[in-house]
């Protein structure tokens, strides 16, 4: 990952997460790239906003993201960068 914006902890992903991203032939590594690198991707501007300001603060960091197969991913990096989830909405 080039130039990632914020630390992202332990990195974990659930197992709908797991399914969806090896159904479309996709690796966690691509969402994760562009979550640490401030590709927020199918976020709301408002929530690219507020994502914009916790890169440096103390704030959960959120993206939304689809697989080549249209399933929604969620990643989540948590305000003290403890750790980054990959999940589906429905897992939280």
């Amino acid at each position: 990952m080039p130039n990632p914006l914020f630390k992202l902890g332990r990195c974990v992903a659930t197992p709908g997460a797991n399914a969806a991203m090896a159904n479309s032939n996709e690796s966690p590594i691509l969402f994760l790239g562009r979550h640490a690198g401030g590709d927020w991707g199918e976020c709301c501007e408002k929530d690219k906003a507020v994502n914009d300001s916790a890169v440096n603060g103390e704030a959960r960091i959120m993206s939304v993201y689809l697989t080549s197969k249209g399933v929604k991913l969620w990643v989540i990096t948590e305000w003290d960068r403890s750790a980054t989830t990959v999940l589906l909405p429905d897992e939280y």
